[in-house]
């Protein structure tokens, strides 16, 4: 899928404007009558809870060259929503419109953009622009990830977060074949994800996750699932291993748990801080020569090389041609309004659900 404009899109209606499409040459042609002049967003009024979001109506965004106008069809919630909401960003002021992931069409583009309009991309949106909290949402062209026909708008919009998260954690080791790894929080989205593509990956993996996660995780391939909640897990984890030792570890907790599991590591292993980042060595020097990793998905908003672009866009086509075949697989969806979107956040952030949350424009 190396050419978005192979892939073959399904047909919209859309209540505010129509969406018409017709087939052509395996490619679905989109055209747009008057798209709104306005659209509604929920704007972030100041540091608070997600409640405290505002639904307003705007002025439809116009794109810039070489930016894409995305008429949103499906938006992923993430924890790194609510904690922005709650903490506040540097680049933010009041009306700024949060949210990272979502799925849609492409309504209009700026110059020196050739991609179709109508053509249905996934996008993950710098933290730094108004993001995927609204039915449109400009976005870098260089950004968009192609979606696989056959993977449905809802999930779709569950997978660039956690799914390029989890893909920028593995990069950060060396791959070695059959070599032990440790993933911590796999009944989350990121560490499931990660998990899967490790076992892919060669790897012999072991997790932590709540044990009503335990079937779902060893059917994935994983070796071995520890209740986190055990005290004594690391010594069960030590048990299984035998003489071998850890050669990564990748922690989705935070900084603080990855750092008390740096002793565990076996020599020149890796520790990959997903969730935090960590600052100084936690073991001393000349010991087991660890190496530690940074997680940061936004970082490819402020840094990235076209080159870069290019990787990012090919593991996205990569992760959701998975989905398609089933190689890979989301945690359970749960798809709720768009109106519904504040009470949805406060419902993620309160833990209570242990899946994802869509909400549909």
């Amino acid at each position: 899928m190396s050419d978005f404009r192979d892939m073959i899109l399904p047909s919209y209606l859309c209540g505010r404007y129509l969406l018409k499409m017709t087939i052509r040459h395996s490619q679905e042609v989109f055209v747009t009558q008057s798209l709104p002049e306005k659209h509604q967003v929920w704007a972030w009024p100041n540091k608070g809870e997600p409640q405290s979001l505002r639904l307003e109506m705007r002025t439809r965004p116009i794109p810039a060259p070489g930016e894409v106008l995305i008429a949103n069809r499906a938006i992923g919630l993430n924890p790194v929503d609510w904690k922005m909401i709650e903490w506040g960003h540097a680049a933010w002021s009041a009306g700024h419109v949060p949210g990272v992931d979502a799925v849609g069409i492409i309504a209009a583009t700026g110059d020196g953009v050739r991609l179709p309009i109508g053509l249905r991309v996934a996008y993950h949106q710098s933290l730094a622009r108004d993001g995927s909290f609204a039915e449109f949402t400009r976005i870098d062209g260089r950004s968009i990830l192609p979606v696989s026909a056959g993977v449905e708008n809802v999930v779709a919009a569950a997978l660039p977060c956690p799914g390029l998260t989890a893909w920028q954690a593995l990069r950060k080791v060396p791959r070695q074949m059959t070599r032990d790894v440790l993933v911590t929080g796999a009944g989350g989205s990121v560490g499931s994800i990660l998990a899967q593509l490790a076992v892919r990956g060669g790897w012999r993996v072991w997790v932590t996750a709540a044990p009503a996660h335990q079937d779902k995780l060893l059917a994935f391939g994983i070796a071995g699932v520890f209740d986190y909640r055990d005290p004594n897990w690391c010594d069960r984890l030590a048990k299984s291993l035998g003489p071998r030792r850890l050669y990564a570890i990748f922690d989705t907790v935070s900084g603080k748990h990855a750092r008390a599991l740096a002793s565990i590591l076996g020599y020149n292993g890796h520790l990959v801080c997903i969730q935090d980042r960590i600052e100084e060595n936690p073991v001393p020097a000349f010991t087991t020569a660890i190496s530690l990793h940074e997680v940061a998905l936004n970082s490819v908003h402020l840094n990235a090389t076209d080159e870069d672009w290019q990787e990012w866009r090919s593991a996205g086509a990569e992760l959701f041609q998975m989905l398609e075949t089933g190689a890979l697989q989301l945690p359970p969806i749960e798809v709720r309004s768009f109106d519904a979107l504040p009470l949805t956040l406060t419902e993620l952030k309160s833990g209570a659900h242990k899946g994802k949350f869509v909400v549909v424009p």
